[in-house]
């Protein structure tokens, strides 16, 4: 049997009376890319928060790593690297004291600090800016050093709200070969995207959320079958679920 790495079970958030996520069952094995998608309001980043244990689910429960993210809150998010579609980030650090800042919360050996901020700096074409402040960094660089420093503790789960919003094209094309990279070797990686094409590139199966509730789930192809649409594209099938009128 796989192992599961991410378990949502009937996962509700409710503010007041409004649901924003509508019980949610989702398992996500290890090494699986999977897509989160639905159009704007439909619950993605509340569920994205829910994962990542920055939001408290109303009902059911996270799993990660086999860890129920209410009782060890702290051990379920040493095991994920969290990738916010906004960064936040201190500006008036450099780029490498940012990442020392992250490493010590994540218990990054301090031996071993320097080799890996370096390794993260590199691949993110970054190291030339290391020493600068990131007040002087373009959003696409900010976004590329936030995804360093969430890897730096080599997580075994990576929630991703939005991964390429403001990456040019040659960084969209590093951040998407290094998530094939890492989930072939055994990273599991959850992205909410509106940019059905990033589904359809990376994912191995899609959810799509609607309203908080997930309407459909399945790899690209078998959610185009099911819709009788072989010659669509995604952005065909997603209309025509979140849009039944059509």
């Amino acid at each position: 049997m796989e192992h599961q790495m991410i378990e949502l079970k009937n996962l509700t958030k409710r503010y007041g009376e409004v649901v924003a996520v509508n019980d949610l069952n989702i398992q996500i094995a290890q090494g699986e890319i999977f897509g989160f998608i639905g159009p704007n309001g439909a619950g993605k980043t509340t569920t994205i928060k829910m994962i990542g244990g920055i939001l408290v689910p109303t009902i059911g429960e996270i799993r990660i790593c086999d860890i129920a993210m209410a009782e060890n809150p702290e051990a379920a998010k040493l095991k994920i690297g969290f990738i916010p579609d906004r960064p936040y980030l201190y500006e008036k650090l450099t780029g490498i004291e940012f990442l020392k800042f992250v490493a010590d919360l994540y218990h990054v050996d301090a031996r071993h600090f320097l080799k890996k901020a370096h390794e993260k700096l590199e691949l993110f074409t970054l190291s030339d800016w290391s020493e600068e402040l990131i007040e002087s960094y373009s959003h696409g660089m900010k976004q590329r050093l936030i995804m360093a420093s969430a890897l730096l503790h080599e997580p075994e789960v990576i929630i991703v709200d939005e991964p390429m919003v403001g990456l040019d094209p040659l960084g969209i094309k590093l951040v998407k070969d290094l998530f094939k990279h890492l989930s072939e070797n055994g990273t599991t990686i959850f992205i909410s995207t509106h940019t059905l094409q990033v589904a359809e590139d990376l994912c191995h199966r899609v959810g799509i959320i609607n309203k908080g509730a997930l309407i459909a789930i399945g790899s690209p192809e078998k959610l185009k079958q099911d819709l009788q649409a072989t010659n669509a594209d995604l952005e065909d099938v997603f209309l025509k679920l979140t849009n039944p009128g059509t």
